[in-house]
């Protein structure tokens, strides 16, 4: 347990208001920060998770974010999973596509966030929603 995180297990933070979206940059930090990545990394993490949560909330109708710490064997890392129950993305190509923007957030789009992380998984349907994974490793 650190800082009253306990790393052995996932962290939940739901996403229903711009309060939720200041706890889940709050929450990764701290998470970043146990795992010891770097000032670097845990900037790019924070700065990811905080344009993904910002999306949960204005296009999926909010949702949650968990938070992970996870280990490959050579290195630790956090990953990051945000769900919606929203009408999922349209148009999946348009969306990932560099420079592309919907208007809101920190003009990041998904390409953006894609660039800050180490991994990155996106599902979507109007059926489920979207979710999507992001892992930052340790260097």
């Amino acid at each position: 347990m650190t800082a009253g995180i306990d790393l052995g297990q996932p962290q939940a933070q739901s996403v229903r208001s711009d309060e939720d979206v200041v706890r889940v940059r709050q929450l990764v930090r701290a998470v970043a920060v146990a795992s010891k990545l770097s000032l670097v990394d845990q900037t790019k993490v924070v700065t990811a998770a905080s344009e993904l949560a910002r999306n949960t909330l204005v296009y999926g109708g909010g949702g949650s974010v968990e938070v992970t710490v996870v280990d490959n064997g050579r290195r630790n890392g956090v990953q990051i999973v945000f769900a919606d129950s929203g009408p999922g993305i349209a148009d999946l190509d348009l969306a990932m596509t560099d420079g592309y923007t919907s208007g809101g957030g920190l003009g990041l789009g998904l390409s953006g966030s894609r660039r800050l992380v180490d991994e990155f998984q996106i599902e979507t349907s109007a059926e489920t929603g979207t979710r999507i994974t992001v892992t930052k490793w340790s260097r």
